[in-house]
């Protein structure tokens, strides 16, 4: 006889609590750090998100008694149990944030401040100590990063910066001996951001790598555009389409690889994986130099005379495309 009774209950249980809803659109719901659990219960039920206070605290505190901060999207007819379990687990809504590889510092901050995902300054105005606040080229790493929609700008930076650590950590494990003539990793890196400045094509890496050592070791300048750029758009990385001029070549500055024998003081851009590991396995090759072919990828050569005619080859592509 008692058998009814239970399973009425417990029918009108599942009903309040998993299926009844009072969401009659999708609404985005801030929980502030700090936040109490009757202040939430309080503007959920003022924002007709749940009609009953009390039995949104009692789910909390069966899910473990806290909720978290962080931006929540609840959808449309989510029950009672859903939204408490939302914000017990953590269940934010997320964002992503994609970072190609080759930007400098102060291209993938402008992405950052262009994301409407994110919150808060790319500058630090307190503890300017603090690695984040001091961020060089080579230290971030681009990637793909998902995070809680609302996160600060400053932290996603910060998350890039340790990655990088990881990676390098990763590699330096992997491959224990540097390649003459480099010295250190800071070293490594910074070849690598030319690497990765000079082609995109993961295959090629590694010939483009062997090149510059070879000069490296041969003591001849590397003589590379990307460096020049750099110099040139003050640590930017990019000409915004207005092409380099053989005036651009003799600019007066550090990071200029036509005026100055070896590597530059730092990187000219942030790497991936591929362009680190190639710096660390070069090609091993004879080529001394480079050109475009017109196809995405370069024509290598040993000579400065193949050279030469390889560069006449790449010039008449070019003016045939500007026809």
């Amino acid at each position: 006889m008692l058998f009814a009774p239970v399973v009425v209950a417990l029918v009108v249980f599942l009903y309040v609590f998993c299926v009844h809803s009072t969401v009659k659109s999708a609404t985005v719901f801030n929980v502030v750090r700090g936040d109490s659990v009757t202040g939430v219960a309080n503007r959920l039920a003022k924002n007709n998100l749940i009609d009953s206070k009390d039995a949104f605290v009692a789910l909390i505190r069966f899910n473990g008694g806290t909720i978290q901060s962080g931006q929540y999207d609840i959808p449309q007819s989510a029950s009672l149990w859903r939204i408490a379990r939302m914000m017990t687990t953590g269940d934010v809504a997320t964002t992503t944030v994609v970072i190609p590889e080759g930007l400098t510092v102060m291209q993938i901050k402008n992405i950052l401040l262009q994301h409407s995902g994110l919150q808060g300054a790319v500058e630090c105005d307190d503890n300017k100590s603090r690695p984040v606040c001091n961020l060089k080229d080579g230290q971030i790493f681009p990637d793909t990063y998902r995070v809680a929609r609302g996160t600060n700008r400053l932290a996603v930076l910060e998350l890039m910066r340790k990655k990088m650590i990881d990676v390098n950590n990763h590699i330096k494990a992997a491959y224990r001996v540097l390649p003459r003539p480099l010295k250190t990793w800071d070293d490594v890196v910074t070849l690598a951001s030319i690497v990765q400045k000079e082609t995109p094509i993961a295959r090629e890496m590694p010939i483009v790598a062997g090149v510059y050592l070879n000069r490296l070791n041969k003591g001849m300048r590397l003589q590379a555009d990307p460096t020049v750029v750099y110099a040139l758009t003050n640590g930017l990385g990019d000409m915004q389409g207005k092409p380099i001029l053989s005036s651009h070549l003799k600019i007066d500055s550090p990071y200029n690889t036509y005026r100055n024998s070896g590597l530059p003081p730092t990187p000219i851009a942030n790497v991936g994986q591929n362009a680190i590991r190639a710096v660390m396995r070069p090609a091993e090759t004879n080529f001394l130099f480079f050109v475009a072919d017109g196809q995405g990828g370069h024509r290598f050569s040993i000579d400065y005379a193949q050279h030469q005619k390889n560069h006449d080859a790449w010039r008449k592509i070019k003016k045939s495309r500007n026809k």
